[in-house]
């Protein structure tokens, strides 16, 4: 069949394609009952190093931040099972999980039928895929967004043959064209949906989502995929598993010599306006005026959210909590700590101390330290005598020092 011609963004440098604001959801497959584990439990619910495959492959999913959603497919009397697994940890969002179908190709039409309108690019992965790292995730992302639709796969290293139902060897097929499919898979929505429906429709069965797209017409192209992206469906599966585990944690004390640090800093400024409350370290200060933002405008808190997210390298809080997003208009800037700290503990990161600075010169504010420091450590989670708040005023310089504004500088330091 004749390939259709699909719509893909020109070649431009990899700082642009870094650029580009394209947003991305993971469907994910999650259907098995567990049959040829010999177990009663379903294979994404057996535990490798004391968790749940499924907790594994969700967490390596989100730890791309383009992925926006996140939609588990599996049947029915298995949704309160997996809700409880993902409550076991703090996710950045919230996990949906929906009725599948009857097959794999029925449950991840499902999930895709769940995506939010004006997601760009969906990615269909194994629930039973626990080790695919984060690069070969964001590759195929990139490849997909630029051409369309995109694997990840490995040459195949040994012979393969077709051969007869009677056992009788019909074809050699040339090695260099052969290649061992992976997921996760990604696609343009338009074209995932397009050629699911089609197949709905005309009955046609794929091995996986990248074959019912190339029979729909689209082309399908392979980035390089990863040895250690198993997908774990016998027994055998799941001791390489723990063992790749093992290692894989082995490597990472053998690599550390001792504790890793990184030091972060935050900016943030507020205009002073009326009609608004006074929010500072998640205390109301009486004041005449308050500051101006789409949250409770808490430039303190808003600090060192930056410091803390500039420390474990994760961007600014303009990412994570948009002023585009409604769900954060007046929402309290100590519950953005929160998050924080717990995305910054999904990378291995403690926060070892926090020290901070309001620039201000009406009101004092020398009063209210004390129970900044209180709400502050508690929302990281840290001793108050780790949080180390100090005031100063501008001497009339500058905005701050005009009664325009406050600013909040601070300083963080992460141990792992």
């Amino acid at each position: 069949m004749q390939s259709k011609s699909v719509p893909v963004k020109k070649e431009a440098s990899r700082t642009c394609r870094s650029e580009r604001k394209w947003t991305a959801a993971a469907v994910i497959a999650a259907g098995g009952t567990g049959t040829r584990m010999n177990t009663g439990t379903p294979k994404q619910f057996l535990e490798i190093a004391g968790h749940p495959i499924l907790l594994h492959t969700v967490e390596n999913i989100l730890s791309v931040e383009r992925v926006s959603q996140v939609v588990i497919a599996l049947p029915a009397e298995h949704i309160a099972a997996a809700r409880s697994i993902l409550n076991r940890r703090p996710m950045r969002i919230e996990i949906d999980c929906v009725h599948g179908g009857a097959d794999r190709q029925d449950s991840v039409y499902c999930g895709v039928r769940q995506v939010r309108p004006g997601i760009d690019i969906i990615m269909v992965h194994d629930a039973v895929r626990p080790f695919c790292d984060r690069e070969t995730i964001e590759n195929v992302l990139e490849a997909a967004w630029e051409k369309g639709a995109a694997v990840p796969g490995l040459p195949a290293t040994e012979t393969i043959q077709r051969v007869s139902r009677k056992g009788r060897v019909l074809a050699t097929p040339p090695r260099r064209e052969l290649y061992a499919i992976q997921t996760p898979q990604a696609f343009h929505t338009e074209i995932l949906e397009a050629a699911l429906r089609r197949a709905s429709r005309e009955g046609f069965s794929g091995t996986d989502e990248s074959s019912i797209v190339r029979w729909a017409g689209y082309p399908v192209y392979v980035v390089a995929g990863q040895q250690d992206n198993i997908k774990i469906t016998r027994p055998i599966d799941l001791k390489l598993a723990e063992l790749l585990l093992k290692n894989s944690q082995k490597g990472d004390e053998e690599a550390m010599s001792g504790p890793q640090y990184r030091i972060g800093q935050g900016i943030d400024y507020h205009r002073l306006v009326e009609g608004r409350s006074l929010i500072l370290g998640g205390v109301s200060v009486p004041f005449e005026k308050g500051l101006e933002g789409h949250s409770d405008a808490d430039v303190l808190s808003h600090a060192v959210c930056d410091a803390l997210l500039g420390a474990a390298a994760l961007g600014d809080i303009g990412q994570h909590f948009p002023d585009t997003d409604p769900a954060n208009s007046g929402r309290s800037s100590i519950e953005f700590l929160r998050e924080v700290r717990a995305r910054i503990e999904g990378e291995g990161w403690k926060i070892y101390n926090v020290d901070a600075t309001l620039l201000a010169q009406r009101p004092k504010l020398a009063p209210y330290m004390p129970e900044m420091r209180q709400n502050i450590a508690g929302a990281l989670e840290i001793s108050t005598g780790d949080v180390n708040i100090k005031a100063t005023t501008t001497e009339g310089l500058n905005a701050e020092g005009r009664g325009e504004g406050i600013s909040a500088q601070a300083i963080a330091l992460l141990i792992k």
